[in-house]
């Protein structure tokens, strides 16, 4: 096995607890793509939010964006795929949900928007460094002729989980269900994930399955953990996801992204 595409998890992964990438991370990455891997991100962000950091790194690959409801070239703009959640059906998440009291917030490429502000979007405000725009949500899909990337649900882990487990029941077939903190409840369209677009991207460079490695923590990493040829847990991750996982690294706060590059790309420890 030669590791030839690296895709990262940004938020517990490769960001520290204070959303910085750490020197020794930096570096691990850039003599990976000096030696000729392909590195690129896989986050459940907005491409605004996740550029920044593919700025830092240099990153000229597609980045995947939306849990892998779009790929796109976050350096020049360019989107090489997009799928959405259907504006009434995404209206009638909303308002399903909002009936329950629950904070939820929608995805338009690089906009997201909420019906009112409280402490759950100033908080996400801060960890994803964006806009909160404010509007009426039904009149906003109402007039929005595709779709949106995301729906948001945040609240305490045991209401979303309760809030899960109905919207499977619901709309389980026409969306995807995944929690990618334990107060962060994403919903994207049902044909896509973060292993779906993973499979493209490598499609699109004819690297082979078995060449490609997979680092994050959460479940919506789980589907591109279990797509990769090496799939890494970090040594933060759930449990349940470790479990599922090739290898464990250690965490974020210790450089674990690092660790796995060295070990298994630059083969340091050879």
């Amino acid at each position: 096995m030669t590791i030839r595409l690296v895709a990262m998890d940004l938020d517990d992964t490769l960001l520290r607890d204070d959303w910085t990438i750490s020197p020794r991370v930096v570096k691990a990455i850039q003599k990976a793509q000096a030696q000729g891997v392909k590195m690129t991100i896989a986050t459940g962000r907005m491409s605004i939010s996740a550029r920044p950091y593919a700025e830092q790194l240099g990153i000229d690959v597609p980045v995947i964006t939306y849990h892998g409801a779009m790929i796109q070239q976050v350096l020049s703009g360019e989107i090489l795929f997009r799928r959405v959640i259907p504006s009434a059906l995404a209206a009638e998440i909303v308002e399903h949900v909002s009936k329950l009291g629950i904070y939820g917030q929608v995805y338009l490429k690089d906009r997201v928007v909420t019906s009112q502000l409280n402490e759950w979007s100033r908080e996400y405000a801060k960890i994803a460094s964006v806009h909160i725009e404010v509007a009426d949500l039904a009149v906003l899909l109402s007039q929005e002729p595709e779709g949106v990337e995301k729906i948001l649900f945040i609240s305490e882990e045991s209401v979303l989980d309760q809030l899960a487990s109905t919207l499977k029941q619901f709309y389980g077939k026409k969306v995807h269900i995944t929690k990618s903190k334990p107060h962060f409840l994403e919903i994207t369209d049902c044909s896509v994930n973060k292993g779906i677009a993973l499979a493209a991207l490598a499609e699109h460079f004819g690297i082979i399955q078995e060449d490609v490695m997979a680092i994050g923590d959460s479940f919506n990493d789980l589907e591109m953990l279990q797509y990769a040829g090496m799939g890494v847990a970090m040594g933060n991750a759930r449990s349940e996801i470790k479990e599922q996982a090739d290898i464990v690294t250690v965490s974020n706060e210790d450089d674990g992204v690092a660790e796995a590059i060295e070990r298994y790309v630059l083969r340091i420890n050879d």
